[in-house]
């Protein structure tokens, strides 16, 4: 099986770094092969604009989205751009792996998905009628792979649960989860969350590895993806609500 690791993490002696190390040996020797688009690495630009187009005509304002779909259809998309569709494009699964800050992705990662998921790849696909409203939720150009996140965050999992003061998580990542991993057509694995990260000593370390490599395994197709929200009974055509019971007074705002 091919995996994609994109890894958003400034400090490759961190938790993550670990843990993305820990990643690719466990797939490689398991007979995966795995690619890791280490994005600060990388320096990788975050930025969508005008530049990423190679033919751009100066003289006409910047449409983020039209100018997204003549590139990528006309091949003027620029290089770094071009290479990630092609490891998502090459990839059978897809391991997206940050530390929450601001719940939410750090913004070079937000700037991966904006800048690769270009219109007419990950979205902008198939009919566009009264009857249908393009390819997406579950269909599109990823239909068939899996993904899944692993996450980090400071707080304490008490806090993330259905009434702690952060919110649950689930609706934290869900933006994540059902908007940039489930509407370009990935099949979604529960996500893998390390709670508390300054509190990991060696022996934690050893846990959430082994705990770690265990949900690795749902990418070998041992374990069935969360259900979309069509299984849940929402319709997919109609927008997404997010109902939950209300947070225990008030929201944190702490990095993490």
């Amino acid at each position: 099986m091919n995996v994609l690791l994109v890894y958003a993490h400034p400090e490759p002696r961190s938790l993550n770094g670990s843990l993305r190390d820990f990643s690719v040996k466990r797939l490689e020797d398991a007979g995966h092969v795995v690619q890791v688009s280490d994005l600060y690495a990388m320096k990788w630009k975050a930025s969508l604009d005008a530049h990423d187009s190679t033919d751009r005509q100066t003289d006409m304002p910047f449409d983020p989205s039209l100018d997204s779909k003549h590139a990528f259809e006309n091949g003027t998309q620029s290089k770094d751009i071009a290479l990630e569709q092609e490891k998502l494009l090459w990839a059978d699964a897809v391991i997206l792996q940050f530390p929450m800050w601001w719940f939410s992705m750090p913004a070079i990662l937000k700037g991966w998905v904006e800048r690769v998921y270009a219109n007419g790849f990950a979205y902008g696909v198939g009919e566009h009628s009264d009857a249908h409203w393009g390819d997406r939720y579950g269909e599109g150009a990823m239909a068939g792979k899996r993904a899944m996140l692993i996450v980090t965050t400071g707080g304490w999992e008490s806090h993330y649960s259905p009434r702690g003061i952060n919110g649950p998580i689930d609706d934290i990542l869900f933006p994540i989860q059902h908007g940039v991993l489930y509407y370009p057509g990935f099949d979604v694995l529960p996500p893998f969350v390390i709670y508390r990260t300054s509190r990991t000593d060696e022996t934690r370390f050893a846990k959430i590895r082994d705990a770690l490599g265990q949900r690795e395994a749902q990418h070998r197709g041992e374990d069935d993806p969360e259900p979309d929200r069509r299984d849940r009974g929402v319709e997919q055509q109609k927008a997404p609500v997010i109902e939950r019971e209300a947070a225990a007074d008030g929201q944190g705002h702490q990095p993490e």
